[in-house]
């Protein structure tokens, strides 16, 4: 099986770019190959499916970090990705954000499920035993607390990345299988770094995600 692994950032994911490495990267039956997207929606689809027209693979992988919006979900916590929507795009009036969806402009539906973009490989993600949350996608990260509370009233996101959506998006029109791992590096609104677990979330991302590298698919 062909895998693409994608993530924003070699950062994010290096443990285990090192770990493919040190095997050529093959392990069992499934190769490896490693695309850094770079940080953004844009960037992301531009990438991706620039990559899987270049080589298509069975399997696409993205992982990264995230900010969350629960208390359930604390720095260091790890996810599964089962639901995106797009928190930008769209209009802010009136102390409200409404969505291209509550425009009523004329649009391509597919392949959304309502305002969301939902992972429908339920089996793959039962694989691992990690939440499945909901996430929201926005290409600036959230500081304002009434805009987080825009987001939370609206979507009830679990967690927010900035490229997310456009990975579910194109997955989702190219029709190949795929898996969002996230890991919780800071709660969303939180500016203060010294708060923020990012070393530990990114130890916590590589070690699920190496697990999966080597329990194969």
């Amino acid at each position: 099986m062909n895998i693409l692994l994608t993530a924003a950032t070699n950062f994010e994911i290096q443990a285990t770019i090192n770990y493919l490495a040190d095997n050529s990267s093959m392990i069992g039956k499934n190769k490896f190959e490693i695309l850094i997207t770079g940080i953004g929606s844009m960037s992301t689809a531009y990438w991706l499916t620039k990559s899987i027209d270049k080589h298509r693979p069975d399997l696409l992988i993205q992982a990264g970090v995230a900010g969350s919006f629960s208390n359930s979900y604390p720095p260091g916590s790890l996810v599964l990705v089962k639901e995106e929507v797009t928190g930008d795009l769209g209009v802010e009036e009136n102390n409200e954000f409404k969505d291209v969806f509550d425009m009523n402009l004329p649009q391509i539906t597919a392949p959304y499920t309502g305002k969301s973009l939902v992972n429908k490989h339920g089996e793959l993600l039962q694989r691992y035993n990690l939440p499945q949350v909901k996430a929201v996608t926005i290409n600036e990260i959230t500081t304002r607390e009434s805009r987080i509370q825009q987001l939370q009233q609206k979507y009830q996101p679990v967690v927010e990345s900035m490229e997310g959506a456009a990975f579910h998006y194109i997955a989702l029109i190219e029709k190949i299988p795929y898996i969002q791992l996230r890991a919780v590096s800071n709660f969303v609104g939180e500016r203060d770094k010294t708060k923020w677990k990012m070393k530990e979330a990114i130890e916590a991302l590589n070690e699920e995600l190496i697990k999966i590298v080597r329990e194969g698919f």
